[in-house]
């Protein structure tokens, strides 16, 4: 249907109906969208700026804030305004991160005043913009330099009512110095911040030497926060090289022994004090840093400063170690150095970098330079005029005076004199007390200077090495003047000490519950106090109770002959509100297995355990068979598979429990453990418990202490020697339906 075709059957009441892909629909609305939050938005480009920090520094530029009195935040962030159409709020919590308040950046560009929050608080909020005041810090001279010698393009704003520039001429590596973090679409940028003087360093041994080791003038990054760096040599190269990659940040903090108290002064640039103290909190209700007693925020002006008091009778070195363990004090800052070149994004390694913005300042220079030549060779013609006047200064005058109309006078000096336009302007604009040769050759003698000046530019604009040598000058010029002492220090993994597992692991008792329908509760005996009720599902009941400590390993014996492991501390304690861990889930349990049996053992292993099978046979044997020196989670054929199993239990040295077995049709035998025979290996079959079992085979067997008050006479179905022939149960017990082991 034509486009004409389309009109008239709308002008007729038709609606027309035109398909359209989904695809192309996407493309076509979605990638521009994309494109601009890739290009004009989230990710950096080599100059270190995004476009939101460029406008409002240029801004502020404008304004005169690079020395000077403080502006009203308001004011700046309005006047930004006519770069930046995204709103004031969004242009003002730009400026707070670039100040030196908030404290994100290693070297602010704005030099604060007020309350800007701080980049350590997530909950520290900033005051208005109309209670703050900024002017431009002194080392933004370094980034602004160059603006008036054409060292960038200058593009339109939005409107197209003012000039911005494109890039900022920066002398120095800023896209390296301060951190740069953006997520745009389908693509993100985090850049690390490292020291000013290493960067300046590093670049200057790179322009002298392309092959030369970075990391041997710039080690590893900076922050504005502080810490420490768990410096792994090898994997800080692999950034450098890749761009990718993380490395690890911790606190420091410093043990007073006489109050128990552990003060962190510095933590980590990815984290803040709410989050530590969250996170600290945590643990201390899952029952993982029993030994804290309290924690609190005591930031003051003086600086940052986390409290946290601990029981005298802890360990306070262990006792970091595991908050440096279970808690932000010590976290990942993963590197993705992702950079805009000519509008395209690239993931680049520092080398990289370090190179693409050698290049580019290159290309500033001579854009300076090249601007500079030109003014000066304009000023070499205009006193080539003032030259050719030297001679005959009287005639000049003359020339000027005998003129009729002052239009003329320029086109009279020019023939007059041999001389062009710009230079007959010029010396008609010579004031009538420098008509004078003393002024005229003072003015000559620049002439040689200006030779010699335009000669060292051209030199400059055709040399790559004089370029090179003059970026290697600045960088030694900034680093002298705005560098500082590193902050972050560096630590090497061999100096840390790592406690052995079992002091970083809290010793406290516990107490374990297995249901029958699978459910593992593991509870601290601390949160059994007083009136509790322990919730089940529905005609659920606990089939296994045992107290153990939260250093115990457990073993988990399921129906297909299978043990699984794990220790205590392993598993998150819970509450008896909860019905708690589902075994199939916890242990990833192969399709319709199930948990038959737990036991808490510490080591060595003692104890035997009880295995009852529905082919009427029995056994013992030693739990040490479940002890091993690797960190086993599985171990197949636990126990003998030959028959199906009716009741597997833990037996301890000191005690001998009792079980009732139950047959199919409906005979019950009770016998102490101690009865069945005790075999040297776990696979082992045993001996029979109750004759007949082929033709009357076991269906449950459970331990007499469970049903003892249901039974009536209990000798009746007790056995002094195995096998036994068992007693067909009494009609009023099965009356009753009250036996558990009937159910």
């Amino acid at each position: 249907m034509t486009q004409d075709e389309k009109i008239m059957d709308q002008a007729a009441g038709k609606t027309a109906v035109i398909p359209v892909s989904v695809s192309d629909t996407l493309y076509n609305n979605y990638m521009p969208y994309a494109m601009s939050v890739i290009v004009s938005r989230a990710i950096p480009e080599i100059d270190g700026f995004k476009p939101s920090h460029r406008k409002l520094l240029y801004t502020m530029y404008k304004m005169g804030l690079i020395s000077g009195p403080r502006a009203k935040s308001a004011d700046i962030v309005g006047q930004t305004m006519q770069l930046n159409p995204h709103g004031d709020q969004a242009i003002y919590e730009t400026m707070v991160r670039l100040t030196r308040g908030n404290g994100t950046l290693l070297h602010p560009w704005i030099d604060s005043k007020g309350n800007f929050g701080s980049v350590t608080s997530r909950d520290m909020q900033y005051a208005a913009s109309r209670y703050t005041e900024a002017r431009l810090d002194a080392s933004c001279e370094t980034i602004f330099d160059g603006l008036d010698k054409n060292a960038v393009d200058m593009i339109d704003n939005y409107s197209g009512t003012t000039k911005e520039p494109r890039l900022l001429p920066a002398k120095f590596p800023t896209i390296l110095v301060n951190n740069n973090q953006g997520i745009a679409v389908g693509m993100a940028s985090n850049i690390c911040s490292f020291n000013l003087s290493e960067v300046c360093n590093a670049t200057i041994a790179l322009l002298k030497d392309p092959e030369a080791d970075l990391l041997e003038y710039m080690p590893a990054p900076d922050f504005s926060t502080a810490g420490e760096l768990i410096y792994d040599r090898k994997d800080m190269r692999e950034i450098y090289e890749t761009g990718r990659g993380s490395f690890k940040l911790r606190a420091t903090a410093e043990i007073n022994r006489k109050d128990a108290t552990i003060e962190i002064r510095e933590i980590p640039y990815t984290t803040t004090i709410e989050t530590i103290i969250d996170d600290i909190s945590d643990q201390i209700k899952k029952n993982r840093l029993q030994d804290i007693t309290n924690v609190r925020d005591e930031t003051d002006l003086n600086g940052l400063c986390i409290s946290i008091e601990y029981k005298r009778t802890a360990d306070p070195d262990i006792l970091l170690h595991r908050l440096f363990e279970s808690t932000s004090l010590e976290s990942y800052f993963s590197c993705n150095f992702n950079i805009l070149i000519n509008d395209r994004p690239r993931v680049m390694g520092v080398r990289e970098i370090l190179n693409e913005w050698i290049q580019w300042r290159m290309t500033c220079i001579r854009r300076e330079t090249s601007f500079s030549l030109g003014r000066k060779r304009e000023r070499l013609h205009i006193l080539r005029g003032y030259e050719a006047i030297l001679l005959d200064i009287d005639l000049a005058i003359q020339v000027i005076r005998t003129t009729e109309k002052e239009r003329d006078v320029i086109p009279r000096l020019m023939k007059a004199f041999t001389i062009d336009k710009e230079q007959a302007e010029a010396v008609a604009e010579i004031k009538l007390r420098n008509l004078n040769r003393e002024y005229i050759i003072r003015r000559l003698d620049d002439i040689k200077d200006l030779l010699k000046e335009i000669e060292d530019l051209e030199k400059l604009v055709k040399s790559d090495k004089r370029q090179r040598k003059l970026i290697s000058a600045q960088l030694t010029e900034v680093s002298g003047k705005y560098g500082r002492e590193r902050r972050t220090r560096l630590v090497d993994p061999d100096d840390i000490d790592i406690p052995e597992v079992t002091e970083l692991i809290p010793d406290y008792n516990i107490r374990i519950f297995l249901t029958e329908e699978g459910y593992f509760k593991k509870l601290a005996l601390t949160s059994l106090r007083g009136n509790f009720e322990l919730k089940l599902k529905e005609n659920d009941r606990i089939i296994i109770e045992e107290d153990a400590s939260n250093q115990s390993e457990l073993i988990f014996l399921t129906d297909k002959a299978n043990a699984y492991k794990m220790m205590a501390w392993e598993i998150e304690d819970s509450r008896p509100s909860l019905l708690g861990e589902y075994t199939p889930n916890l242990l990833e349990l192969e399709a319709g297995e199930r948990v038959i049996c737990v036991h808490a053992a510490t080591e060595p292993f003692t104890g035997e355990f009880v295995a009852i099978f529905a082919n009427g046979k029995g056994v013992r044997f030693d739990a040490g068979h479940y002890e091993t020196k690797q960190n086993r989670r599985k171990l197949i054929n636990a126990f003998s598979d030959s028959a199906e199993i009716r009741l597997i239990r833990f037996r301890a040295d000191d005690e001998d429990p009792s079980f009732a077995l139950q047959t199919e049709k409906g005979k019950m035998l009770i016998f102490d453990s101690s009865q069945l025979t005790q075999k040297k290996t776990r696979s082992a079959q045993g001996t029979a418990v109750i004759r007949g079992a082929k033709k009357d085979p076991v269906v449950k067997v459970v331990p007499l202490e469970q049903i003892r008050e249901e039974i009536e006479d209990e000798a009746y179905y007790r056995v002094q020697m195995l096998p036994g022939s068992g007693r067909y149960i009494k009609e009023k017990t099965l009356a009753g339906r009250q036996l558990s082991l009937l159910d």
